[in-house]
């Protein structure tokens, strides 16, 4: 009978899953260059391993993240050293200050072709779990947190927030203004810009050495 699937166990799988694939001859991803497609490929194959292994709730694009299950509630992400990112929907501005509203996996690969098996090896040498309360942008909560602490008022905040182009009208902006106010957001770990859907950035997670909590550095082959 298969276990359900928790936090601490996604986890476990995510370690296994590295130690596993690092060393795994793959023909089918043999020449392939396409990140995308490389980062869907592994995203399935995790997948396939938690399905053969755990009872848990699957996601569809309506819900719009892979594990969207409450207890669960997190996103896979797969991506190569060379520019470790991915993007994700942009729901709205808020993203950016108080995170993405779950957590994320992320998988950082480097890969190796062998032409003369016409294989790929792809060495996982990063990965990381991060609770939604770490899915912020780092510089806007990082200067957003010591303007609070400066004393900034509500319209210190909102020059701040339209200097930096953050994508919302002035009603929402001020709405915004109001919730940081109330609730100093929480020191976020990603880089995240600007566009039609967000494009997160993971290199300040990738070569992250202190103890954060809420980050849990699963494999870690960068940094050592």
């Amino acid at each position: 009978m298969k276990k359900k699937l928790t936090i601490k166990t996604l986890k476990k799988a995510a370690q296994d899953f590295c130690d596993k694939e690092s060393t795994y001859s793959n023909k089918d991803l043999y020449g392939v260059t396409d990140g995308k497609a490389v980062g869907t490929y592994i995203e399935h194959k995790f997948q396939k391993y938690l399905d053969e292994n755990y009872e848990y709730e699957k996601g569809s694009s309506a819900k719009g993240i892979d594990l969207p299950s409450d207890d669960i509630l997190t996103d896979i992400k797969v991506t190569s050293i060379k520019q470790p990112q991915s993007s994700c929907p942009f729901k709205d501005a808020k993203q950016k200050i108080f995170g993405l509203g779950y957590n994320i996996l992320v998988f950082v690969y480097e890969k190796t072709d062998d032409p003369e098996r016409g294989t790929a090896i792809l060495d996982f040498l990063s990965c990381s779990f991060l609770e939604k309360s770490r899915t912020a942008d780092y510089t806007t909560t990082f200067r957003i947190r010591e303007m609070v602490k400066d004393g900034a008022i509500k319209e210190d905040i909102i020059a701040y927030l339209n200097d930096k182009n953050i994508p919302a009208d002035d009603i929402t902006l001020s709405q915004i203004a109001d919730s940081i106010i109330t609730k100093i957001p929480e020191q976020g770990y990603l880089t995240i810009s600007n566009a039609l859907q967000w494009r997160l950035q993971y290199a300040r997670v990738v070569y992250l050495t202190d103890t954060i909590n809420g980050i849990s550095k699963l494999v870690d082959k960068v940094n050592k």
